[in-house]
């Protein structure tokens, strides 16, 4: 997956959440909305790690080994 499709999945998670977050400001979630906005906030933090996994080995020129997406519970609830 190239950088560019990592950012284009990005922007449709955020585009999601901030659809989930409109609904629960104006009527509120359900238990499946609720759980697919946790689910959303865990996949953005799994790009979003995965983004800077390949930054980083392109700006050290490290070709050693892949990056792969790491665990949810490795990466859930990131604070920023």
């Amino acid at each position: 997956m190239a950088d560019e499709d990592i950012l284009g999945l990005i922007d449709e998670l955020i585009d999601e959440e901030h659809r989930l977050r409109a609904t629960a400001a104006g009527q509120g979630l359900d238990s499946a909305q609720l759980a697919r906005l946790r689910d959303l906030e865990v996949s953005l933090d799994q790009c979003w790690d995965l983004l800077r996994q390949r930054r980083a080995r392109a700006e050290f020129q490290d070709s050693t080994g892949s990056t792969t997406p790491r665990p949810s519970d490795e990466v859930g609830r990131y604070l920023q």
